[in-house]
């Protein structure tokens, strides 16, 4: 008998900590949409924590350097969709026109407007071959002696 004490006990421990992982994971977790896919789905989604992917519509970055706020148009290219976005906090470095570009935060429909809180500028994904020179017009040795 003493050992369907600790059965059960460790069965009910088990089970609450199951519960509790799960629905922490349910109250956390952001779902990824693109701009499209957002604006189709735009008034069941008000106050929800989502996440966008698109580009940065070129010349639309407007930002007050004093209070690291930027308002910037976010577009799709697989349609000629876009969304207005309101982001204050640490602005990436390689935040820029055409930059693909991640935010989160919540839609707000009755003004058209995405309040980002976090902004995540994706990194170029290819880069420029080294050059055979450098600027001066110094050669660059190939191989290590």
């Amino acid at each position: 008998m003493p050992h369907l004490k600790f059965m059960v006990a460790g069965t009910l421990i088990l089970g609450a900590i199951c519960y509790l992982m799960f629905s922490g994971i349910n109250d956390s977790m952001v779902y990824y949409y693109t701009v499209s896919e957002l604006m189709n789905k735009a008034e069941e989604i008000p106050g929800k924590g989502v996440r966008v992917s698109g580009y940065v519509s070129p010349g639309t970055i407007r930002g007050e350097s004093t209070q690291s706020k930027v308002e910037f148009v976010m577009f799709e290219k697989e349609s000629d969709r876009t969304l207005p976005v309101v982001y204050q906090g640490i602005i990436p470095d390689t935040f820029k026109d055409n930059a693909e570009v991640v935010v989160e935060g919540t839609y707000r429909p009755e003004e058209e407007v995405f309040e980002a809180t976090v902004l995540l500028a994706k990194c170029p994904s290819k880069y420029e071959t080294l050059a055979t020179e450098h600027p001066q017009d110094i050669p660059i040795k190939k191989e290590i002696e």
